[in-house]
């Protein structure tokens, strides 16, 4: 059988830019993947963040700080959490941002932090991709001509589905497997010529070799005359 691949797409949404200085996780988005192909189940959470909200995450966002005052803090879905990612690893658009927020909530309260291996960077891979080119999760959607228009507010769950879409595409699409397919494919139609027929249609003719030699041995040529022998007024002596 072959081997099942879990990975985990997820997304956050903060009060601010940096847990150093004392910001929190007020959203956590995220969906399975298995083998490349997402499943349906997922894990969505508000989390109250005991803080204030700055008002420029907000205005990225849209969650207020009266939405979050009747959900639970991450003490109380801590376990939650890391019961959905278990050991797999998490696929994150600027991966530094998100781990360094999880990875502060986790040591707030004790837990061990998750190493850095564990997240793979979908950013660092678009920019590995497409050199000098845009890599914000808006820009990679354009590319791949995936539909975020009901994306006009950040929002956890919205970014980690959208960002399931965009890393298929980086990985080579709904099957990835298929590159090596289309790149001997594309060899082949090299190693071809097209020639047109009189009746308009393309005819892909196979590669020109050279002839081969066909010259009978001499001991093809003796064999021939002694099979001769055995014939009544052959055709081969008329």
């Amino acid at each position: 059988m072959s081997e099942i691949i879990r990975e985990i797409v997820l997304d956050t949404e903060t009060t601010g830019l940096s847990p150093d200085e004392g910001h929190r996780i007020i959203e956590i988005g995220a969906l399975e993947l298995i083998n490349h192909m997402p499943t349906g189940k997922q894990l969505h959470l508000y989390i109250k963040p005991e803080r204030e909200i700055d008002e420029a995450a907000e205005k990225v966002h849209g969650i207020s700080n009266s939405f979050l005052e009747d959900k639970p803090v991450f003490a109380d879905i801590a376990q939650e959490f890391l019961d959905f990612i278990q050991d797999d690893v998490m696929v994150i658009h600027n991966a530094s941002f998100d781990m360094g927020f999880i990875n502060a909530e986790l040591k707030r309260l004790g837990h061990a932090t998750l190493p850095d291996s564990r997240a793979l960077d979908t950013l660092m891979m678009a920019r590995r991709k497409f050199p000098g080119a845009q890599a914000s999760l808006d820009a990679l959607c354009r590319r791949f001509d995936i539909d975020n228009t009901h994306r006009d507010l950040h929002g956890a769950l919205i970014d980690a589905d959208l960002l399931a879409e965009v890393y298929i595409e980086l990985i080579g699409g709904r099957q990835p497997d298929l590159g090596l397919a289309s790149a001997t494919a594309n060899s082949n139609q090299e190693a071809h010529r097209a020639t047109a027929s009189e009746d308009g249609f393309q005819i892909i003719a196979g590669p020109i070799r050279p002839a081969r030699p066909h010259e009978a041995s001499a001991e093809e040529l003796a064999l021939h005359e002694a099979f001769l022998e055995t014939l009544k007024d052959p055709i081969w002596r008329q």
